[in-house]
């Protein structure tokens, strides 16, 4: 790629949009074609889920700017919400002049639990477990060779007592098998839960208890993605504030979400609205992954930030953000979904690590957009904005006419349906 800086990128048409896509990618024209909504045929969606009736398009557009780990990279994203695409670009363009974004992710070790309920005595059934822990690993170990011999397998075991004690109910103990699975370029649920019902028989003999459940976890713990940035304070000037005190606003911003749970979902979700774009982009399970996030989000007993906002002694913005990323670049919608290959293609062809540093790098972004504009001009401001086009489409503005009644619009700061309508008859009217 040459370089994911494509200045006006928004302000082109969608055709030369592709076109600025294809000259910056490995792309060809028959990629492109995969990216209208009806090269998902019928028939193939037939195949995904049960009960299909049809088709349903949602808007891709592409993320630009983004410089992570000395890379450019195209960041493709699958929203309805205005504003999200157009937030990740500017901020992306932002960081990249303080250096980029660094991002990294842990193996792509995935979490499985089998349950031994109403156990008799835990301490006894756990000592049992750990005396056959040798023949529970050579099990477990053999049951995926092939991804062994891509580098994957069993990265151990854990036995955990756990406590059924909710306030009026009568108390039970269980004993979790926890075992980790480093599933490489997969997500890795099918393989998982493959293992944990090849577990199940072995684990009912050597402890002489009742197997329940046998599932992966969503609390992707051992899978952790992480990214960074630092901004000097000069990069976050604005025609009204200068940028130590934009900094200032930033930090005070995510302190308030740090503290308080209210603030935090609000602040989370904007973070997901990046991650998920990209997740739906490239055919990943994104409820996984918010239920992973959320999850970790409340890891200490209190819901949290995800991310973490702070002025160094220098006086810059320093962020940072850390959440588990179960994602795959193989298998499932990834392989029958013809957009999403070309998607994953668009960005360089990752494998599941790189994917989800970049992820990381996308939500910190959002993040930093959201935030950045509550310490500055407000959110609604700046959404309202975006938001604008679709009331413009809505009164029955033509492609051409968008631009003109949206203009009109934001100088008025009246986003309504009437006035745009207003607007689109006194253009057509002139």
């Amino acid at each position: 790629m040459s370089s994911s800086r494509i200045p006006g990128f928004y302000r082109l048409p969608p055709s030369e949009r592709r076109a600025a896509v294809v000259e910056r990618t490995q792309l060809s024209q028959d990629d492109l074609s995969r990216l209208q909504a009806e090269s998902l045929s019928i028939d193939t969606a037939d195949l995904m889920v049960e009960n299909v009736v049809g088709t349903f398009a949602l808007p891709l557009g592409v993320g630009v700017n983004f410089l992570v780990n000395g890379e450019d990279v195209l960041i493709p994203m699958v929203v309805e919400e205005p504003s999200v695409v157009a937030a990740v670009s500017n901020m992306a363009r932002l960081v990249r002049r303080s250096g980029g974004f660094k991002a990294e992710c842990d193996d792509s070790i995935m979490i499985g639990q089998v349950q031994l309920v109403n156990v008799r005595d835990a301490n006894e059934t756990i000592r049992s477990l750990e005396e056959a822990r040798p023949e529970l690993e050579a099990l477990a170990a053999g049951v995926h060779p092939r991804l062994s011999e891509r580098g994957g397998g069993l990265r151990g075991m854990d036995f955990r007592h756990v406590v059924y004690d909710e306030p009026g109910e009568p108390i039970e103990h269980m004993v979790v098998v926890h075992f980790y699975l480093d599933c490489v370029d997969a997500m890795g649920a099918n393989m998982v839960n493959t293992l944990a019902e090849r577990l199940a028989p072995l684990l009912e003999r050597v402890t002489g208890e009742e197997v329940g459940l046998r599932i992966l976890s969503n609390l992707a713990s051992r899978r952790l993605a992480r990214a960074r940035c630092i901004i000097a304070p000069e990069h976050l000037d604005t025609p009204e504030l200068d940028g130590a005190e934009v900094v200032q606003g930033i930090a005070s911003a995510y302190r308030f979400a740090w503290a308080d749970p209210w603030r935090a979902a609000t602040h989370n979700k904007g973070i997901m609205n990046g991650v998920d774009a990209v997740a739906l982009a490239t055919g990943n399970d994104w409820r996984a992954i918010e239920a992973g996030a959320h999850a970790w989000a409340s890891r200490s007993g209190q819901y949290r930030s995800l991310s973490r906002w702070k002025v160094d002694p220098l006086g810059r913005l320093v962020g940072s953000i850390e959440l588990p990323m179960q994602v795959g670049t193989v298998g499932g919608p990834i392989k029958t979904h013809p957009a999403v290959a070309t998607n994953l293609k668009m960005m360089g062809s990752p494998r599941a690590r790189t994917l989800s540093a970049l992820m990381a790098a996308v939500g910190l972004a959002q993040n930093l957009g959201a935030l950045r504009a509550l310490a500055t001009e407000g959110i609604q401001r700046g959404h309202m904005r975006m938001h604008a086009r679709n009331v413009a489409a809505q009164a029955g503005a033509e492609a051409h006419e968008v631009a003109r009644v949206v203009g009109a619009m934001c100088v008025d700061q009246d986003f309504s349906l009437p006035r745009a309508r207003a607007e689109l008859a006194r253009l057509r009217e002139g």
